[in-house]
């Protein structure tokens, strides 16, 4: 009606994902980052069983940015100290990982790079801060 033409399901998504940004704690944050990771390798699977070459390409780019622009550029490897370069070279293993698996068409390096994504994950959702204290 106004020149675009919009998913309505997707707009809503949209600005769910905006208030929940906009609300969240740093901790809250990160798990945010891997949830969309985790969904982008995920739908990157099905285009590439569909031959979908262009969406395929366009999840695991986003996927990827997420790992190194997000994840990886939230570690503080001053404080981290060695668990922060431990997983600093995990995401930059996971990225490569996700470049081949790209070029390749390779479902097998993406359910790789899930399943590390979703150890991570989990262990932050296990140091969850609880009642508001950090």
């Amino acid at each position: 009606m106004f020149g675009r033409n919009l998913n309505p399901v997707a707009a809503y998504a949209e600005v769910g994902i905006g208030a929940k940004v906009k609300s969240a704690t740093p901790h809250q944050l990160i798990l945010l980052l891997f949830e969309g990771a985790a969904s982008a390798i995920t739908v990157a699977k099905l285009h590439i069983e569909r031959g979908e070459v262009a969406q395929k390409g366009k999840l695991i780019s986003q996927a990827i940015d997420i790992i190194t622009n997000g994840l990886k550029a939230s570690l503080n490897l001053e404080a981290g100290g060695k668990l922060a370069e431990q997983l600093a070279a995990l995401y930059d293993y996971m990225a490569r990982r996700l470049l081949s698996a790209n070029l390749e068409n390779n479902i097998a390096a993406l359910d790789e790079v899930s399943k590390l994504l979703d150890e991570i994950h989990s262990a932050w959702i296990e140091i969850t801060p609880k009642n508001g204290q950090p």
